[in-house]
């Protein structure tokens, strides 16, 4: 039997638009909304022949359950994490050195969703995470991801260190993020082959994680705060690689 979910906010709704139009079953809208972006989604919704519903605030939050932003859209089941197999057949087809992200123990959705909107915005070829101890995709995850959970490749893996392992065995140069690291990211060539790891905001990386790291680097700090949070630390770790790849 096939199973359909909810997906809800506008950026999550337009990424779908875009992207995987054909998974979308009907569009719900907020009566009184009449702003550019909902308009864009009617737009949108009305060129590729999806149903377009506008309803009253409150039927709509008894369907979303939670914070919607006025769309609302219910699709067919979505596939938004994929396994090591996937993975291999990605870098395969890859005509450049991936930039890929790592996430080891964040679990938090919130900070996942704001890592994932970091690593599509800054061109990050896949996601991956251990599927212990990690935050795996849900509805907070995609809300707060703005969009980019449902474009960029988020690969969950059994055994994150074999993963990493596997990854040097293909050439991929696997750098850690550690605070007390005396090599700065901002004298670090990036521009390769690359594996970034991100651990949890106190405990960091695990100590297998670490020790499997080609290199471990750290964000030079001018304050008295000793750390950022991980979707920061993401953030700037993403951008600087970044930066010296357009460069």
């Amino acid at each position: 039997m096939n199973k359909n979910e909810w997906v809800f906010g506008i950026h999550a709704i337009n990424a779908l638009l875009k992207h995987r139009p054909e998974i979308i079953l009907q569009i719900y809208l907020q009566s009184g909304r009449l702003d550019e972006r909902i308009s864009e989604i009617t737009d949108r919704a009305n060129s590729l022949g999806i149903p377009v519903e506008v309803m009253e605030k409150k039927d709509l939050d008894k369907k979303a359950g939670g914070t919607h932003q006025g769309t609302l859209a219910l699709c067919k089941e979505i596939k938004l994490e994929y396994n090591e197999s996937y993975l291999e057949e990605l870098l395969k087809n890859l005509d450049r050195p991936p930039l890929l992200l790592v996430l080891d123990g964040v679990t938090d959705p919130h900070n996942l969703g704001a890592c994932l909107r970091s690593a599509e915005a800054a061109g990050v070829d896949a996601v991956i995470v251990a599927k212990d101890k990690s935050a795996l995709m849900n509805a907070t995850v995609r809300k707060v991801a703005c969009g980019a959970a449902e474009i960029i490749p988020f690969i969950v893996v059994t055994n994150l260190v074999r993963c990493l392992q596997n990854l040097q065995k293909r050439g991929v140069w696997i750098m850690g993020a550690a605070g007390e690291a005396d090599k700065s990211i901002y004298n670090t060539d990036l521009k390769g082959a690359l594996a970034l790891v991100l651990g949890a905001e106190g405990s960091g990386l695990r100590r297998l994680t670490r020790e499997t790291c080609d290199q471990l680097l750290s964000i030079p700090m001018a304050g008295e705060t000793s750390s950022l949070n991980v979707s920061v630390a993401t953030g700037v770790f993403l951008f600087e690689a970044l930066r010296q790849r357009l460069n």
